[in-house]
C-alpha cells in the first residue's frame, strides 16, 4: 500500500472510532453525573427549576397537596423532592431519565399516562443535571450520604 492509501484507511478508520463513541454516547451508556460541589450549577439548577418545575412540584419543593392520591384524571399529583418525598430513593440515571424522556418512555408503555413531560429538546442535558443537583443540595445532610453511598455501590 502506497502512503497516501495508509493515510486515507487511517482516517476512515479514526473518523469511524469517533461515530462509535458518539453513537454509544447517545444511546446512554453513560450517564452524566451530578455536579454537586458546583455553586455555578446549583445555581442555575434553581433557576430552571423555578421556571419548569415548581408550577408542579412547588416552590419549596413540597410536591403537590395530596401528591399520594389520584385526582380525578386518574393521574398521581406531583410528588414532593425535598427529604419527605421519594426523590432520593431513586438512583441519579432514573432521576435523568424520566426528566430527559418522561416515564412512559423509561417503561416502555406508550401508553401510560402521568402528569410529568419529558423534557427532551425544551431543557439541555446540562440544565436537567443542574436541577437535580439543586434537588439533591435541599436535602438533609444525612439523606444525601445515604443517597451518594447508594450511587457508589456502598
Amino acid at each position: 500500500m502506497t502512503n497516501k492509501t495508509l493515510t486515507a484507511l487511517g482516517v476512515v478508520l479514526a473518523l469511524a472510532g469517533v461515530g462509535v463513541i458518539t453513537l454509544n454516547a447517545r444511546a446512554g451508556t453513560e450517564m452524566p453525573a451530578y455536579m454537586v460541589d458546583d455553586a455555578e450549577a446549583i445555581a442555575l439548577g434553581e433557576q430552571v427549576y423555578a421556571e419548569n418545575c415548581a408550577s408542579c412540584h412547588g416552590t419549596k419543593l413540597e410536591g403537590a397537596p395530596n401528591w399520594r392520591q389520584r385526582g380525578a384524571d386518574g393521574l398521581l399529583p406531583a410528588p414532593p423532592h425535598d427529604a419527605t418525598g421519594h426523590t432520593w430513593h431513586h438512583d441519579s440515571e432514573t432521576l435523568f431519565k424520566i426528566t430527559k424522556y418522561g416515564i412512559a418512555k423509561l417503561i416502555g408503555d406508550p401508553d401510560h399516562r402521568s402528569g410529568m413531560p419529558a423534557y427532551e429538546g425544551v431543557l439541555s442535558d446540562a440544565e436537567i443535571i443542574a436541577v437535580l443537583s439543586f434537588i439533591r443540595e435541599s436535602w438533609p445532610d444525612d439523606i444525601k450520604a445515604a443517597y451518594d453511598a447508594r450511587e457508589a455501590g456502598e
